[in-house]
Protein backbone atom coordinates (compact mmCIF):
# COMPACT_ATOMS: atom_id res chain seq x y z
CA UNK A 1 0.00 0.00 0.00
CA UNK A 2 2.85 2.42 0.84
CA UNK A 3 5.25 3.77 -1.64
CA UNK A 4 8.16 6.28 -1.20
CA UNK A 5 9.26 7.81 -4.19
CA UNK A 6 10.43 11.08 -5.60
CA UNK A 7 9.76 10.71 -9.48
CA UNK A 8 6.43 11.74 -10.76
CA UNK A 9 3.35 9.75 -11.07
CA UNK A 10 3.00 6.71 -13.96
CA UNK A 11 -0.37 7.35 -14.57
CA UNK A 12 -3.48 10.15 -13.49
CA UNK A 13 -4.06 10.38 -10.04
CA UNK A 14 -7.48 9.32 -8.85
CA UNK A 15 -10.07 12.32 -8.62
CA UNK A 16 -11.22 13.33 -5.34
CA UNK A 17 -14.39 10.86 -5.48
CA UNK A 18 -12.04 7.71 -6.06
CA UNK A 19 -9.32 8.69 -3.45
CA UNK A 20 -11.93 9.04 -0.78
CA UNK A 21 -13.68 5.48 -1.66
CA UNK A 22 -10.25 4.52 -1.80
CA UNK A 23 -9.25 5.58 1.88
CA UNK A 24 -13.06 4.37 2.71
CA UNK A 25 -12.46 0.73 1.60
CA UNK A 26 -8.99 0.85 3.36
CA UNK A 27 -11.08 1.56 6.51
CA UNK A 28 -13.49 -0.35 6.30
CA UNK A 29 -10.80 -3.55 6.07
CA UNK A 30 -8.48 -2.55 9.00
CA UNK A 31 -10.59 -1.15 11.35
CA UNK A 32 -14.21 -2.55 11.41
CA UNK A 33 -14.97 -1.32 15.01
CA UNK A 34 -13.64 2.67 14.06
CA UNK A 35 -15.56 2.42 10.78
CA UNK A 36 -18.65 1.78 12.26
CA UNK A 37 -18.73 4.82 14.18
CA UNK A 38 -17.53 6.96 10.95
CA UNK A 39 -20.72 5.97 9.55
CA UNK A 40 -22.85 7.95 11.80
CA UNK A 41 -20.53 11.28 11.08
CA UNK A 42 -21.59 13.65 8.17
CA UNK A 43 -20.54 13.03 4.89
CA UNK A 44 -18.00 15.88 5.02
CA UNK A 45 -16.54 14.79 8.04
CA UNK A 46 -16.59 11.32 7.57
CA UNK A 47 -14.77 11.07 4.18
CA UNK A 48 -11.79 13.48 5.98
CA UNK A 49 -11.71 10.76 8.53
CA UNK A 50 -11.05 8.35 6.34
CA UNK A 51 -8.30 10.26 4.86
CA UNK A 52 -6.46 10.81 8.11
CA UNK A 53 -6.74 7.51 9.16
CA UNK A 54 -5.74 6.07 6.04
CA UNK A 55 -2.83 8.64 6.03
CA UNK A 56 -2.23 7.26 9.80
CA UNK A 57 -2.08 3.58 8.84
CA UNK A 58 0.59 4.42 6.11
CA UNK A 59 2.37 5.98 8.49
CA UNK A 60 2.05 2.68 11.11
CA UNK A 61 3.18 0.42 8.15
CA UNK A 62 6.54 1.80 8.03
CA UNK A 63 7.82 0.14 11.27
CA UNK A 64 5.32 -2.25 11.72
CA UNK A 65 4.21 -3.23 7.95
CA UNK A 66 5.05 -5.63 5.38
CA UNK A 67 8.15 -3.82 4.22
CA UNK A 68 9.20 -2.69 8.14
CA UNK A 69 12.79 -4.27 7.71
CA UNK A 70 13.70 -1.50 5.08
CA UNK A 71 12.70 1.38 7.33
CA UNK A 72 15.11 3.62 8.32
CA UNK A 73 15.42 6.96 9.75
CA UNK A 74 16.05 8.36 5.77
CA UNK A 75 12.57 6.25 5.30
CA UNK A 76 11.28 8.65 7.45
CA UNK A 77 12.84 12.01 6.78
CA UNK A 78 11.29 11.14 3.19
CA UNK A 79 7.74 10.42 4.65
CA UNK A 80 8.04 13.86 6.76
CA UNK A 81 9.08 15.76 3.24
CA UNK A 82 6.31 13.60 1.50
CA UNK A 83 3.69 14.96 4.45
CA UNK A 84 4.88 18.58 3.74
CA UNK A 85 4.34 18.24 0.49
CA UNK A 86 0.42 17.40 1.34
CA UNK A 87 0.50 20.56 3.27
CA UNK A 88 1.90 22.65 0.03
CA UNK A 89 -1.32 21.02 -1.75
CA UNK A 90 0.92 18.43 -3.84
CA UNK A 91 -0.72 14.90 -4.26
CA UNK A 92 1.94 12.26 -4.85
CA UNK A 93 -0.44 9.12 -4.81
CA UNK A 94 -4.10 8.77 -4.97
CA UNK A 95 -4.78 8.56 -1.17
CA UNK A 96 -2.93 11.77 -1.05
CA UNK A 97 -5.79 13.09 -3.08
CA UNK A 98 -8.15 12.39 -0.80
CA UNK A 99 -5.72 13.94 2.25
CA UNK A 100 -5.01 17.59 0.38
CA UNK A 101 -8.70 17.89 -0.61
CA UNK A 102 -9.53 17.92 3.60
CA UNK A 103 -7.07 19.59 4.06
CA UNK A 104 -8.48 22.35 2.14
CA UNK A 105 -11.64 21.46 4.22
CA UNK A 106 -10.29 21.98 7.12
CA UNK A 107 -7.86 23.80 9.19
CA UNK A 108 -5.49 21.05 10.01
CA UNK A 109 -2.15 21.91 11.67
CA UNK A 110 0.90 20.07 10.73
CA UNK A 111 2.64 19.39 14.30
CA UNK A 112 0.34 16.48 15.08
CA UNK A 113 1.10 15.12 11.92
CA UNK A 114 4.67 15.54 12.82
CA UNK A 115 4.54 14.21 16.36
CA UNK A 116 2.83 10.52 15.05
CA UNK A 117 6.31 10.60 12.56
CA UNK A 118 8.22 11.07 15.66
CA UNK A 119 6.46 8.04 17.48
CA UNK A 120 7.33 6.05 14.79
CA UNK A 121 11.00 7.29 14.90
CA UNK A 122 10.77 5.71 18.73
CA UNK A 123 9.69 2.32 17.31
CA UNK A 124 12.96 2.02 15.23
CA UNK A 125 14.90 2.17 18.16
CA UNK A 126 13.23 1.04 21.58
CA UNK A 127 11.09 -1.53 22.06
CA UNK A 128 11.04 -1.56 26.03
CA UNK A 129 9.87 1.00 28.38
CA UNK A 130 10.83 1.77 31.36
CA UNK A 131 8.13 3.63 33.05
CA UNK A 132 4.54 4.98 32.42
CA UNK A 133 5.41 8.13 31.75
CA UNK A 134 8.04 6.74 28.62
CA UNK A 135 5.05 4.64 27.23
CA UNK A 136 2.70 7.75 27.82
CA UNK A 137 4.71 10.04 25.13
CA UNK A 138 4.94 7.21 22.60
CA UNK A 139 0.97 6.92 23.23
CA UNK A 140 0.54 10.45 22.70
CA UNK A 141 2.56 10.39 19.16
CA UNK A 142 1.08 7.43 18.25
CA UNK A 143 -2.63 7.73 18.70
CA UNK A 144 -2.93 11.18 21.29
CA UNK A 145 -1.59 13.02 17.92
CA UNK A 146 -5.11 11.44 16.16
CA UNK A 147 -7.30 12.92 19.13
CA UNK A 148 -5.95 16.61 17.83
CA UNK A 149 -6.52 15.48 14.29
CA UNK A 150 -9.84 14.26 14.26
CA UNK A 151 -11.28 17.04 16.70
CA UNK A 152 -10.19 19.71 14.18
CA UNK A 153 -12.57 17.82 11.92
CA UNK A 154 -15.51 17.37 14.09
CA UNK A 155 -15.77 21.05 15.24
CA UNK A 156 -16.16 22.75 18.79
CA UNK A 157 -19.36 23.93 19.92
CA UNK A 158 -19.40 25.64 23.08
CA UNK A 159 -22.89 26.99 23.11
CA UNK A 160 -23.96 24.86 25.25
CA UNK A 161 -21.47 26.09 28.19
CA UNK A 162 -22.99 29.64 28.00
CA UNK A 163 -25.40 29.76 30.75
CA UNK A 164 -25.16 32.75 33.56
CA UNK A 165 -24.03 29.78 35.86
CA UNK A 166 -21.10 28.69 33.93
CA UNK A 167 -17.87 31.04 34.57
CA UNK A 168 -16.72 32.62 32.04
CA UNK A 169 -13.24 31.22 31.93
CA UNK A 170 -14.56 27.36 32.99
CA UNK A 171 -15.74 25.95 28.86
CA UNK A 172 -14.44 23.00 29.19
CA UNK A 173 -11.45 22.92 25.99
CA UNK A 174 -11.05 19.50 24.23
CA UNK A 175 -7.76 19.43 23.30
CA UNK A 176 -6.56 17.13 26.44
CA UNK A 177 -9.81 15.18 25.99
CA UNK A 178 -9.15 14.61 22.89
CA UNK A 179 -5.44 13.55 23.45
CA UNK A 180 -6.95 11.26 26.54
CA UNK A 181 -9.13 9.20 24.15
CA UNK A 182 -6.11 8.63 21.81
CA UNK A 183 -4.62 7.47 24.55
CA UNK A 184 -6.75 5.31 25.94
CA UNK A 185 -7.18 3.59 22.26
CA UNK A 186 -3.77 2.96 22.08
CA UNK A 187 -3.20 1.42 26.16
CA UNK A 188 -6.12 -0.49 24.85
CA UNK A 189 -4.40 -1.94 21.97
CA UNK A 190 -1.60 -2.54 23.74
CA UNK A 191 -3.33 -4.90 26.21
CA UNK A 192 -4.81 -6.45 23.43
CA UNK A 193 -1.75 -7.49 21.66
CA UNK A 194 0.16 -8.14 24.16
CA UNK A 195 1.19 -11.70 22.60
CA UNK A 196 1.63 -10.61 19.13
CA UNK A 197 3.90 -7.41 20.15
CA UNK A 198 6.36 -10.48 22.57
CA UNK A 199 6.98 -12.31 19.44
CA UNK A 200 8.03 -9.86 17.76
CA UNK A 201 10.62 -8.83 20.10
CA UNK A 202 8.82 -5.95 21.53
CA UNK A 203 6.90 -5.04 25.08
CA UNK A 204 5.23 -1.79 25.76
CA UNK A 205 4.04 -2.70 29.22
CA UNK A 206 6.07 -0.66 31.58
CA UNK A 207 8.92 -2.70 33.13
CA UNK A 208 8.72 -0.84 36.70
CA UNK A 209 4.91 -2.36 36.67
CA UNK A 210 6.24 -6.23 36.03
CA UNK A 211 8.76 -5.68 39.02
CA UNK A 212 5.65 -4.14 40.55
CA UNK A 213 3.96 -7.60 40.65
CA UNK A 214 7.04 -9.97 39.91
CA UNK A 215 6.30 -10.81 37.12
CA UNK A 216 9.26 -11.37 34.20
CA UNK A 217 10.16 -10.42 30.76
CA UNK A 218 10.54 -14.11 30.21
CA UNK A 219 6.94 -15.05 31.69
CA UNK A 220 6.13 -12.65 29.00
CA UNK A 221 7.09 -14.07 26.27
CA UNK A 222 6.20 -17.69 27.47
CA UNK A 223 2.64 -16.35 28.03
CA UNK A 224 2.47 -17.35 31.64
CA UNK A 225 -1.21 -16.73 32.76
CA UNK A 226 -1.26 -16.85 36.90
CA UNK A 227 -1.93 -14.31 39.95
CA UNK A 228 0.61 -12.12 39.25
CA UNK A 229 -0.38 -11.76 35.37
CA UNK A 230 -4.10 -10.94 36.38
CA UNK A 231 -3.19 -8.74 38.96
CA UNK A 232 -1.25 -6.61 36.28
CA UNK A 233 -3.60 -6.78 33.57
CA UNK A 234 -6.02 -5.68 36.35
CA UNK A 235 -3.66 -2.55 37.12
CA UNK A 236 -2.91 -1.62 33.20
CA UNK A 237 -6.95 -1.80 32.18
CA UNK A 238 -7.99 0.20 35.23
CA UNK A 239 -4.96 2.82 34.06
CA UNK A 240 -6.68 2.53 30.26
CA UNK A 241 -10.11 3.32 31.94
CA UNK A 242 -9.27 6.04 33.30
CA UNK A 243 -8.09 7.84 29.96
CA UNK A 244 -11.60 6.78 28.52
CA UNK A 245 -12.95 8.64 31.77
CA UNK A 246 -11.12 11.96 31.35
CA UNK A 247 -11.88 11.77 27.54
CA UNK A 248 -15.80 12.02 28.08
CA UNK A 249 -15.26 15.14 29.39
CA UNK A 250 -14.64 16.59 26.18
CA UNK A 251 -17.25 15.16 24.35
CA UNK A 252 -20.04 17.70 25.20
CA UNK A 253 -17.75 20.76 24.05
CA UNK A 254 -17.82 18.99 20.20
CA UNK A 255 -20.81 20.03 17.37
CA UNK A 256 -23.64 18.37 18.06
CA UNK A 257 -23.17 16.13 15.11
CA UNK A 258 -19.91 14.74 16.33
CA UNK A 259 -21.48 14.07 19.72
CA UNK A 260 -22.62 10.53 18.95
CA UNK A 261 -20.17 9.01 16.33
CA UNK A 262 -17.27 9.86 19.33
CA UNK A 263 -19.82 8.32 21.98
CA UNK A 264 -19.87 5.63 20.03
CA UNK A 265 -16.48 4.99 18.93
CA UNK A 266 -14.91 5.57 22.75
CA UNK A 267 -17.64 3.03 24.06
CA UNK A 268 -16.91 0.37 21.24
CA UNK A 269 -13.30 0.49 21.96
CA UNK A 270 -13.35 0.68 25.66
CA UNK A 271 -15.66 -2.64 25.25
CA UNK A 272 -12.30 -4.35 24.21
CA UNK A 273 -11.36 -3.86 27.66
CA UNK A 274 -14.51 -5.70 28.93
CA UNK A 275 -13.75 -8.80 25.95
CA UNK A 276 -9.83 -8.81 27.60
CA UNK A 277 -11.59 -9.74 31.45
CA UNK A 278 -14.21 -12.10 30.00
CA UNK A 279 -11.05 -14.10 28.21
CA UNK A 280 -9.29 -14.13 32.07
CA UNK A 281 -6.80 -11.83 30.57
CA UNK A 282 -5.26 -14.23 28.25
CA UNK A 283 -4.42 -12.17 25.66
CA UNK A 284 -1.61 -14.40 24.27
CA UNK A 285 -4.17 -17.67 23.00
CA UNK A 286 -6.83 -15.48 21.84
CA UNK A 287 -8.00 -11.90 20.80
CA UNK A 288 -10.49 -9.70 21.85
CA UNK A 289 -12.74 -8.53 19.98
CA UNK A 290 -16.58 -7.16 20.35
CA UNK A 291 -19.21 -9.14 18.35
CA UNK A 292 -20.81 -7.49 15.55
CA UNK A 293 -24.31 -7.58 18.04
CA UNK A 294 -22.71 -5.50 21.23
CA UNK A 295 -21.08 -3.15 18.76
CA UNK A 296 -24.72 -2.51 17.70
CA UNK A 297 -26.27 -2.14 21.35
CA UNK A 298 -24.12 0.56 22.35
CA UNK A 299 -25.31 2.37 19.65
CA UNK A 300 -28.59 3.82 21.42
CA UNK A 301 -26.86 4.52 24.53
CA UNK A 302 -24.51 6.45 22.90
CA UNK A 303 -27.21 8.38 20.95
CA UNK A 304 -28.50 8.88 24.69
CA UNK A 305 -25.18 10.52 26.39
CA UNK A 306 -24.39 12.63 22.83
CA UNK A 307 -28.38 14.44 23.47
CA UNK A 308 -27.79 14.42 27.38
CA UNK A 309 -24.43 14.86 28.48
Amino acid sequence: MLQLSDSPPAKPLASVEEAYELCRQVTAKYSKTFYMGTLLMSPLKRRAIWAIYVWCRRTDELVDGPQAQYTNEATLDRWESHLESLFEGSPQDDADVAMVNTLEQFPLEIQPFRDMIAGQRMDLYRSRYETFEELELYCYRVAGTVGLMSTTVMGVDLQQHTAPWHPKDASPNPTQEAIALGIANQLTNILRDVGEDARRGRIYLPLEDLALFRYSEEDLIRGVIDDRWKSLMQFQIQRARKFYAEAERGISVLSPDARWPVWSALMLYRKILDVIEENQYDVFNQRAYVPSLRKLACLPEALLKARVF
